[in-house]
């Protein structure tokens, strides 16, 4: 069946939309809302049915009247309006859901073709989007067509649509868990508005913080990996990332920068225990001799010094261990280097060439560790140079749902992180090489099949199903043996790796040295979230059917 996907932009949801449908079977083909050719686009391709996983765009009676046309909500039936997900934390909803409804001159007023509910976590509005909210729209995926073909329906509620929520922070009178509710209410966007030392700013990534305390609400207390704590009436906050007014999201610190002179540098150990509550980035749990190492770095974007810092925690707790598995964060397993940090440089070649050095030598140190299986878990996405830190891995697994980006060129870069010798290893030359240069995004099955993953286990039993394999990975004659045979091979092929990142490199330096590199205006796209005028090129279904 031919399905166009109208959206906003190509997020998370968008993704694991098309690439469940890809492999379905079905004919898909994008558009952007954004595009100047949109109504030609559809009226060309000449869908039997649109999808809208995610959009903010008013849909014109001439598309939905002309085909049927059908619209993700993230609430629950009779909840209507653009701000659903913050009026859900903010009255503290135990449970919520989404729907698809069909598209009609009411906003969310259509008839309901699939609905589900989830249990709400106590987090942040994108983490609840990013997790919840696209496991709904998948798992709604098969009722929805089906229901679609047989015109199965429940009429929606015709509520009163949301207003839009707005809420500022008293940081002389609201308690730290309130502070932390106003933040995460409107955390990943627009943010909180706040101004911290003469900066007006959007405030994200909110944290308790058990042990500091100040004398003043709103004293900087500390700084940790990025983050400032500040100071509450009954504790203190930790506040991960700002936005400036007319700027883009940064760790507070390279927001405040000359600021915090004075501001003492709390550090944790390298792996923190989780004994408080804390700001923290890399913890371990170590269960029956494996080690689960979490990295749960903002975005899945790995600066410098996250790589280094992540390399020596995976040095040092392997050396108590077999098995370490690599499990990603909370949101994203990684997405390689960190674009924001690069636009905000002043240094732009020297910190991108940095950057990308020290994702090799994290990647370089897990693909060559000869006494320790390593293992990626791929619970959550993962992107051009993360898809190639859990490819270094000897084992690689997925949860069924997730999405994987293994290309660079959306971005004018060609990358490295080994990747021309991981990947041709799993899925040979040819295909590297496609999926490289066709620049879409892959299923956990799709990557299953082609022999990128080794295993996929089911959403609902992911950690139950993950821990078992690994335990049952080897038994102690099969582990050690495979780690001597591991340690031969890596002798063995080591100048060939060596090589490959040299080539990679090579190729890579232009692209962050040149003035011309189309890196840097790619660059400054994404980070400003700058909306295209035309649909990729790549997203088309007749390009793709070439």
């Amino acid at each position: 069946m031919k399905i166009t996907l109208l959206v906003t932009s190509f997020n998370s949801l968008s993704q694991a939309i098309y690439v469940a449908l890809q492999d379905r079977g079905e004919d898909v083909d994008v558009v952007y809302a954004t595009s100047q050719t949109r109504d030609e686009e559809i009226t060309k391709f000449a869908p039997k049915l649109i999808l809208c996983p995610f959009l903010k765009h008013y849909i014109p009676a001439s598309i939905y009247e002309n085909y049927p046309t059908f619209v993700f909500h993230p609430g629950i039936r009779g909840d209507r309006g653009a701000y659903s997900l913050e009026w859900a934390l903010w009255q503290e909803k135990k449970e919520w859901g989404g729907v698809w409804l069909r598209a009609d001159k009411e906003l969310d007023g259509g008839d309901i073709y699939a609905m589900g509910n989830f249990a709400m976590r106590d987090t942040y509005k994108a983490s609840i989007y990013r997790n919840e909210e696209v496991a709904t729209a998948l798992e709604l995926l098969d009722t929805l067509l089906e229901n679609i073909h047989v015109n199965n329906a429940t009429s929606q509620l015709q509520n009163p649509i949301h207003p839009k929520f707005t809420c500022k922070i008293d940081w002389h009178s609201d308690t730290t868990a309130e502070i932390i509710k106003k933040i995460n209410t409107l955390d990943s966007f627009p943010g909180i508005e706040d101004e911290i030392l003469e900066v007006k700013c959007h405030l994200f990534g909110a944290w308790e913080e058990e042990k500091l305390r100040g004398s003043t609400p709103k004293e900087i207390l500390a700084k940790r990996d990025g983050a400032i704590c500040l100071a509450t009436v009954d504790g203190a906050v930790w506040v991960t990332h700002l936005k400036p007014k007319g700027g883009f999201k940064l760790p507070s610190t390279y927001v405040l920068k000359e600021r915090l002179k004075g501001v003492k540098e709390d550090r944790l150990p390298l792996i923190f225990d989780k004994s408080y509550k804390t700001f923290y980035e890399i913890s371990c749990d170590i269960k029956d001799g494996v080690a689960y190492l979490y990295f749960n770095f903002h975005n899945g974007a790995f600066s410098s010094d996250k790589c280094i810092k992540l390399k020596y925690a995976f040095e040092y707790i392997k050396e108590q261990v077999d098995i370490v598995v690599f499990m990603g964060g909370v949101d994203f397993f990684s997405n390689g280097i960190h674009l924001n940090i690069l636009e905000d440089s002043k240094k732009n070649g020297e910190d991108g060439w940095s950057n990308i050095n020290a994702m090799n030598d994290l990647v370089g140190a897990v693909l060559q560790a000869d006494d320790v299986v390593t293992v990626a878990s791929l619970e959550k996405n993962a992107g051009a140079g993360g898809v190639f830190l859990a490819l270094a891995c000897d084992v690689v697994v997925a949860k069924d749902g997730v999405v994987l980006n293994p290309h660079y060129k959306t971005l004018g870069l060609s990358g490295s992180e080994y990747h021309t010798y991981t990947l041709p290893k799993r899925v040979g030359e040819q295909k590297a090489k496609e999926l490289l240069e066709r620049c879409l995004p892959i299923s956990g099955s799709k990557a299953k099949e082609l022999g990128m993953i080794d295993a996929l286990f089911d959403a609902k039993s992911y950690t139950k199903e993950l821990e078992a394999y690994v335990q049952e990975l080897f038994s102690e004659d099969e582990l050690e043996d495979f780690l001597w045979e591991k340690e031969e091979r890596i002798e063995e092929e080591k100048e060939a790796m060596e090589l490959c990142k040299r080539q990679e490199l090579q190729t890579m330096h232009p692209e962050f040295w040149d003035e011309e590199s189309p890196f840097h205006q790619l660059r400054y796209e994404f980070v400003y979230k700058i909306c295209p005028t035309h649909t990729p090129k790549r997203l088309k279904f007749r390009y793709n059917s070439e």
